[in-house]
């Protein structure tokens, strides 16, 4: 195949060419595009040096696919323009995941919505695809019918402008580039505050494309929405409630045989998930599974993952190779 990644210096762009040479993709040719003031940089692709090309109308004639992590703008010009060159454009931004006509994808819960798509295939919000490859073989053996979550989100999910705040100020400086007017060093801090009912832009993603994904139209959510001073790396308190009996012995053999999970649970010998274990890897990693006993049939879950890798370049490029 012929791929393309736009935003290819950032850092998810910067991610999603490392797994494509970790995951032995079978490439042709290989085409990075930037913004200008990122166009000449060089980024090496086993072992080879490629230069950062700008993106104009003509960049996606003889591509297959483009990767695109470059900010809603940039999608919602170019991912059409990639489609009707032929191109099949897969969109990490959030422009496109509520749209009828595009399907939203995690490749372990809904592989097969990927025929539907018409060009363009939408990438979901990182704590959003950790949290629903969790829980659909759950909800496959016991059904879902509520779902409470609250995040601890590492600010490079903000990208390079998140990261650049946190170590800014951990080393005492006043931060040139900021996410939030509050500290995140040594706090908490929420998304910008302000949508349907006071929520955050991220707290209603999160709702949205959790129904959207999983096929749940009517599945109640609640979702509260924090970011943490960990460099990388999320981490999701959730707890559910099911249709039918399930017990945390039941839960953890379900979750343990799935695809893209690993059950990290023994925390009497502090065997739990961590942002740091997670990190550099692909997978969803689960603990703390136990009994909510605030309701008739609940379960109580830690989901931890690398928010870019399986939270956004790993799921692209999954993606694209249901596409191979």
């Amino acid at each position: 195949m012929n791929i393309g990644v736009v935003g290819a210096t950032g850092l998810v762009g910067r991610t999603i060419v490392r797994i494509l040479e970790e995951r032995n993709i079978g490439i042709h040719t290989l085409s990075l595009f930037a913004s200008p003031r990122s166009v000449g940089e060089k980024i090496t692709f086993l072992g080879e040096e490629y230069v950062v090309s700008p993106l104009t109308e003509e960049s996606f004639k003889g591509l297959d696919v483009a990767l695109f992590s470059a900010g809603g703008a940039v999608s919602r010009e170019y991912a059409p323009i990639a489609a009707a060159a032929g191109c099949i454009a897969i969109d990490n931004s959030s422009t496109w995941r509520m749209d009828v006509g595009v399907p939203l994808v995690v490749p372990e819960v809904n592989p097969d919505d990927v025929k539907l798509h018409k060009g363009i295939i939408a990438n979901p919000n990182c704590s959003t695809i950790q949290m629903v490859v969790a829980l659909k073989p759950l909800h496959d053996v016991f059904g879902l019918k509520r779902i409470v979550v609250s995040t601890y989100q590492s600010p490079s999910g903000a990208g390079h402008k998140g990261v650049a705040q946190l170590e800014s100020e951990i080393e005492g400086h006043v931060p040139e580039l900021r996410i939030s007017s509050h500290s995140i060093a040594y706090n908490t801090v929420f998304h910008k505050v302000g949508g349907i009912n006071e929520s955050s832009e991220e707290e209603i993603k999160m709702m949205n494309e959790t129904r959207r994904i999983m096929h749940l139209p009517e599945l109640p959510i609640a979702v509260t929405c924090v970011r943490v001073p960990v460099l990388g790396g999320h981490g999701e308190s959730v707890a559910i409630e099911t249709l039918h009996t399930v017990a945390p012995d039941n839960a953890r053999e379900v979750l343990s045989s799935s695809a893209g999970i690993v059950v990290v649970d023994d925390p009497a010998s502090d065997g739990y998930p961590t942002p740091l274990s997670a990190s550099g890897t692909d997978l969803v990693y689960v603990g703390r599974i136990r009994n909510d006993s605030s309701v008739e049939h609940g379960l109580l879950l830690w989901v931890v993952a690398d928010n870019l890798r399986k939270g956004a370049a790993t799921n692209a490029v999954q993606i694209l190779e249901l596409l191979q």
